[in-house]
């Protein structure tokens, strides 16, 4: 029997630094995240960052949080049912980090005879402290504790046709009374020897405007081709002008060289560019959570007001659109008759 596992993010239990500070710990911990070897790993995370950091996280995490909990569980969980309702394989929800575990999702879905799953990272790009970390920990939940259970993966989907039609669908409504005078995709960061490192090759990724343009085996896993390469299909899917559009990368952390162009940068430098209308968008995140709705819709919006700018509207992630549900069911649906996985061109 098949059923299928969907895995995002995950979120702190609550918004106090009680809570925080274990999911940052399991968060920051991971190999793929901070790529250092554990030892000095262990002196940046536990000697240094949650020293200080849950407290300012608790504070941020406060300031987004609904009623019914943390907004990327609530999405994720709305997305899911969602898609359940248009789906007659069982599916479950898991997180990479948190307490809703990947092994108690995998559960859920051994208890119902299921036996085939179709794991679905909830990320559009392939990154390796993203859609990586999740394949890799679900692999190596099934074969301690699930090992007579078949796992195909979803690929990253930036690139799918009706995926990029889908999301511009999403951009044009929201723009719709929104007369922008620029237009800024502003994508998760990650430092750029993660870009380095996940080139196949070991030598075609050189983090410039060549090697993102020029066909190689590296962009199925090269992050930044990818970020680019979907601002580019969306431009082409809505006919913007080119001029008015731009890429950026957000929430880096000290010490080393991050994708660039920086967008508390841009924020900063487009309002002093004469820029008085910007909607900004977070297409590396399917469901809004904290980098989308306070360090983008809030502090990015005072940050361009502050520096000159007149006008600013954040455009909500895919969450559970009614169109992208269906997009998730109908890729759930071809899967469970034996049919392609969606291509990535």
């Amino acid at each position: 029997m098949k059923g299928v596992l969907l895995v995002n993010l995950g979120s702190p239990d609550s918004p106090t630094p009680k809570d925080v500070k274990p999911y940052l710990d399991e968060f920051l911990m991971d190999e793929r995240v901070i790529d250092v070897p554990k030892w000095l790993r262990n002196v940046l995370v536990r000697g240094i960052i949650l020293q200080t950091r849950p407290k300012k996280s608790a504070k941020a995490y406060a300031k987004i949080w609904w009623e019914e909990g943390s907004p990327l569980i609530v999405i994720s969980e709305r997305f899911a049912e969602k898609v359940q309702k248009h789906s007659t394989l069982p599916i479950a929800l898991g997180m990479r980090y948190g307490s809703m575990s990947i092994k108690d999702a995998i559960q859920q879905l051994d208890e119902k005879g299921v036996n085939e799953i179709l794991l679905v990272p909830l990320y559009p790009h392939y990154a390796m402290s993203s859609y990586e970390t999740v394949v890799v920990k679900t692999m190596e939940v099934q074969q301690e504790y699930f090992p007579e259970i078949k796992i195909t993966t979803l690929p990253a989907f930036s690139k799918n046709i009706d995926y990029i039609k889908v999301f511009s669908d999403q951009v044009k409504n929201s723009l719709d009374n929104f007369e922008f005078d620029h237009l800024l995709f502003s994508y998760h960061g990650i430092p750029e020897r993660h870009i380095r490192k996940s080139d196949p090759t070991k030598f075609h990724c050189k983090i410039n405007d060549q090697c993102c343009t020029v066909n190689s085996v590296a962009h199925n896993t090269c992050y930044r081709h990818q970020c680019y390469d979907q601002t580019a299909r969306v431009i082409d899917q809505l006919g913007l002008p080119k001029e008015k559009v731009s890429t950026s990368f957000q929430s880096r952390l000290a010490g080393d060289p991050w994708l660039k162009p920086y967008t508390d940068f841009e924020f900063e430098r487009l309002a002093k560019a004469g820029i008085k209308k910007l909607a900004v968008l977070t297409p590396a995140f399917v469901s809004d959570c904290l980098e989308t709705l306070e360090e983008i819709a809030m502090e990015g919006k005072e940050q361009f007001l502050e520096a000159g700018g007149e006008e600013y509207t954040h455009i909500a992630c895919l969450n559970d659109s009614d169109s992208w549900v269906a997009l998730m069911a109908q890729w759930i649906e071809n899967w469970s008759k034996d049919e392609t996985l969606p291509q990535m061109n």
